[in-house]
């Protein structure tokens, strides 16, 4: 082998060298002087890859799916809740198919309002993450539903908007507490938003894992410049150390110090050493803050769009929500994305902003141009729906706005929306089965009834009003002297008064208005036993005594009626008679021997000889104070009394009912009418219930009514709603009520109100709403203004304060205070009003007429059976 071989070998890549670095300097030179073409490659990559990005991107958004959260009223979740909803958000946003690009992979919390509904929390997705986010931490506090696609009508002025995070990196946002709710702020700023002038505010923060490379690079960056800032903070250190050592040198303090020491200077005595400060070293978790650990870190994008149809409401609404979000902001602070240029604001209204924003808001994709990472607990107050300690806006939605010629609805009073504005309100006539107002006296209870009624009453409706002090009808007559109503308002006032008064009458046992013979029987035997307080235990002689009286007149007045003898029937103070007049007593006994039932035909042959006369005191005790009083006389003594009440709510009537008084006769004659309310409203079941008319009845002053019929009222509270007939009642104190009545009423009311009281007073009902707001609150309210909870769709809502309804303000076009003497004697004649003198005489002389019907009926009896008819004396 040539020795020089090798040499050869080895020089000529080395001869190479040269020729590669001119190639490279070639190429250099070349792409330099044809830069353009290498960044049309560059551009056209880059393009062709957004592309595909944006296409496969589009096509991943297409598969998305929406739930809605909507909370009940009691929803009040703990921090551990909020955080493991967090969680899942977190975890759902990565249910995406392999070859979806990062920016779909997110999950939208949406707070959306316009107008129709306070605040919806709306939760939208990859379709993959359907099954874990449907159920939630929450459990029933929150219901979940699915979403129904929203499509939104074009609007003439939007404002958008994107929040960034701005301040130090690493530090939090301001720990918010749950009490009151994080979102009350953004409630308030859309509480007095309104559909009709297309108000709209939506705000969607959406929620994704931080990707790991940006994360490790950006906490790579913050170590860094930690270190840098460190080592400048101990130059800078040591320079002012050795500046302050020189200066203390210098000084002719020290100077004389080394004079009087006899310190030479030179080498020994020289300047001190001065030792400069060493960098301290960077703790990780003090440099990263939030970023040190991956667990539970986000990134977020949150963006804002206001509209409206009306100039300047857009604008307002997004600076209410800027405000809004200024109670996070902490170490971090959410700002808004842009500059000002004088009255010109350069964010994502304006270009090159606004493209990307509006294809992040129509495809929900996540792109923030910062990396706006946050940990979970940071976005608490915004994880969940509102919660109860929110104050929810009632919107048109919630709680209906009333009109007075809407049949469906009922007067509930005036609420004050969060921006001043006034509306009456109103809930839904079908749903208001039950209502009961408390409050002290004048606090406007009756008002608010007399107005419900009104309002009732001018669209159709039928209704009882009774009241025992009278001082609602001269109220409610101005409101009612209207033509169409005067054919159906009747009068029942027992407070006779004035030179002639008049009267109404009604047999309680009568039978020419077709009652059931039974239920008549029962009616007034329990109305005597429940005003008397009678029951099988401390008055069985006397229930039994006064059953089979009533049985045997209210046989005799079915065959006067069926013998076309209307006049001729008895009235409760006939009793007396029947138990004390042996002639009168084997007559009327003859003259029905056909239509008793075996049981009380044996009594009357058996028992009732037995019977010795002080046994009848106690039932004739109270008939004869009836009976002593003229104008219950008058009202109780006619044979064919003209009160129908069943008639009354089968053709809407309007009836005030009005008994006089809370005395001992008072407290019978209502027990009277409840017990014939009662059982006129079970009679109903002979009618279809498609054909049953509703019939509202109004009870004022709770307290004297129930002292007479406790039971009764009871059972009206329990059964009514069967038979299409709604009770309203008012009451001072609920405390004061029978304990049947007071569970009864609390129970089924649909509505439930208070006005101003004592503590102790309005206590029971603060209770059943939890005490929000509490007995203190309630006790300061104004004259007229009460807090409510009302039933809408099913649903409670409430408490809230509204204003009680005026008369004077509300009803101000339907007064005609000029007809109301007219409606009063329509009205009293409508009633079968009678003078006073003359209902009087026919009830004194009807025991004669009584005793002429039946004494013909005993001669028509064949006389076989005459030896029996002396078996009964």
């Amino acid at each position: 082998m040539d020795p020089a071989a090798p040499h050869l070998t080895l020089a000529a890549p080395l001869g190479d060298v040269p020729g590669l670095l001119s190639g490279l300097v070639d190429i250099t030179g070349w792409l330099l002087t044809h830069w353009y073409l290498l960044a049309l490659v560059v551009v056209g990559c880059w393009g062709a890859a957004e592309w595909v990005v944006r296409r496969l991107a589009r096509k991943a958004s297409a598969e998305r799916m929406a739930l809605e959260l909507v909370p009940a009223r009691h929803f009040d979740p703990g921090l551990e809740e909020i955080f493991r909803r967090g969680v899942q958000l977190a975890r759902a946003s990565t249910s995406m198919p392999w070859w979806a690009p990062r920016r779909t992979k997110a999950v939208q919390i949406r707070l959306r309002a316009d107008g129709t509904a306070p605040l919806r929390y709306r939760i939208e997705g990859p379709a993959g993450g359907e099954r874990l986010l449907s159920i939630t931490p929450f459990g029933p506090a929150v219901t979940v539903k699915q979403g129904r696609p929203i499509s939104d009508k074009p609007r003439k002025h939007v404002v958008r908007a994107e929040f960034i995070l701005r301040g130090k990196p690493t530090a939090p946002l301001r720990d918010v507490p749950l009490d009151p709710d994080p979102l009350q702020p953004l409630v308030d700023a859309v509480s007095d938003l309104r559909a009709e002038l297309g108000d709209l505010a939506e705000l969607r923060l959406d929620i994704q894992r931080a990707p790991k490379w940006t994360l490790r690079a950006r906490r790579i960056q913050l170590m860094s410049d930690a270190r840098r800032r460190e080592r400048r903070e101990a130059q800078r250190a040591a320079r002012w150390l050795r500046q302050d050592a020189a200066g203390v040198e210098d000084s002719l303090t020290w100077q004389l110090q080394q004079l009087v020491t006899g310190k030479p200077g030179g080498a020994g005595g020289g300047r001190r050493l001065v030792m400069p400060p060493v960098p301290r070293r960077v703790e990780p978790a003090e440099a990263l803050g939030k970023l040190a650990d991956d667990d539970h870190l986000v990134r977020v994008q949150l963006l804002v769009m206001c509209a409206s149809d009306t100039e300047g409401r857009a604008e307002a609404r997004l600076a209410q929500l800027q405000a809004a979000l200024d109670v996070f902001n902490g170490g971090s602070r959410w700002a808004m994305r842009g500059w000002h240029l004088g009255p010109w604001r350069l964010g994502a209204d304006r270009w090159p902003s606004r493209r990307s924003f509006e294809r992040r808001w129509d495809l929900r994709h996540c792109q923030p141009p910062r990396p706006n990472w946050v940990r979970l607990e940071e976005l608490t107050g915004l994880l969940k729906p509102p919660t109860a300690h929110c104050r929810l806006p009632l919107f048109a939605s919630d709680l209906p706005t009333f009109q007075h010629s809407d049949p469906e609805l009922l007067l509930q009073g005036v609420y004050r929306a969060p921006d001043g504005r006034r509306r009456l309100v109103a809930t839904y006539a079908r749903e208001t089965l039950f209502e009961v107002g408390v409050g002290k006296a004048g606090g406007g209870k009756t008002e608010r009834a007399l107005a419900q009624a009104i309002g009732w009453a001018h669209v159709g409706g039928g209704l009882l009003f009774l009241d025992p002090h009278r001082d609602s009808w001269p109220r409610a007559l101005p409101f009612l002297a209207h033509d169409h109503l005067a054919e159906r308002i009747a009068l029942i006032d027992l407070n006779a008064s004035g030179p002639a008064p008049q009267l109404s009458s009604w047999n309680p046992i009568g039978m020419h208005q077709g009652q059931v013979a039974h239920e008549v029987v029962e009616a007034v035997s329990d109305a005597y036993a429940t005003a008397l307080g009678w029951d099988d235990a401390s008055a069985p002689r006397a229930l039994t005594i006064l059953t089979a009286a009533v049985a045997v007149l209210v046989a005799v007045n079915s065959a006067a009626c069926q013998a076309g003898r209307l006049e001729d029937q008895a009235t409760v103070f006939h009793v007396r008679a029947l138990l004390t007049d042996t002639p009168f007593r084997k007559a009327a006994l003859a003259a029905v021997e056909g239509q008793l039932d075996e049981e009380t035909r044996s009594w009357w042959q058996t028992v009732f000889p037995t019977l010795p006369p002080d046994a009848f005191a106690v039932v004739l005790n109270p008939i004869a104070r009836l009976a002593a009083n003229p104008v219950t006389r008058a009202f109780l003594g006619q044979p064919a009394g003209v009160y129908n009440i069943r008639a009354a709510m089968d053709n809407r009537m309007i009836v005030w009912v009005c008994p006089g008084g809370n005395g001992p006769t008072d407290r019978l004659i209502t027990a009277l009418l409840a017990r014939d309310l009662l059982r006129a409203v079970r009679s109903r079941r002979d009618t279809p219930e498609a054909q049953r008319t509703p019939f509202r009845a109004y009870f004022d002053e709770l307290i004297t009514l129930t002292g007479a019929a406790p039971e009764t009222i009871a059972a009206m509270f329990e059964d009514f709603r069967k038979y299409k007939v709604h009770v309203h009642g008012m009451t001072q104190l609920l405390a004061r009520l029978p304990n049947p009545v007071r569970l009864s009423l609390v129970q089924n009311a649909s509505t439930l109100a208070t006005t101003a009281g004592s503590q102790s007073a309005v206590a029971p009902i603060t209770a059943e709403w939890g005490d929000h707001p509490g007995p203190d609150i309630v006790a300061a309210l104004d004259r007229y203004e009460h807090y409510m909870t009302l039933t809408i769709h099913g649903r409670r809502i409430g408490p809230v304060q509204i204003t009680g309804p005026h008369l004077d303000d509300i009803f101000t076009d339907h007064a005609r205070p000029h007809q109301a003497a007219a409606l009063e004697r329509s009205a009293r004649l409508r009633a079968g009003a009678a003078p006073l003198e003359q209902l009087t005489a026919r009830a004194a002389g009807q025991l004669a007429r009584l005793g002429s019907f039946v004494g013909r009926r005993i001669t028509a009896v064949p006389s076989a059976e005459q030896p029996r008819e002396k078996e009964f004396g």
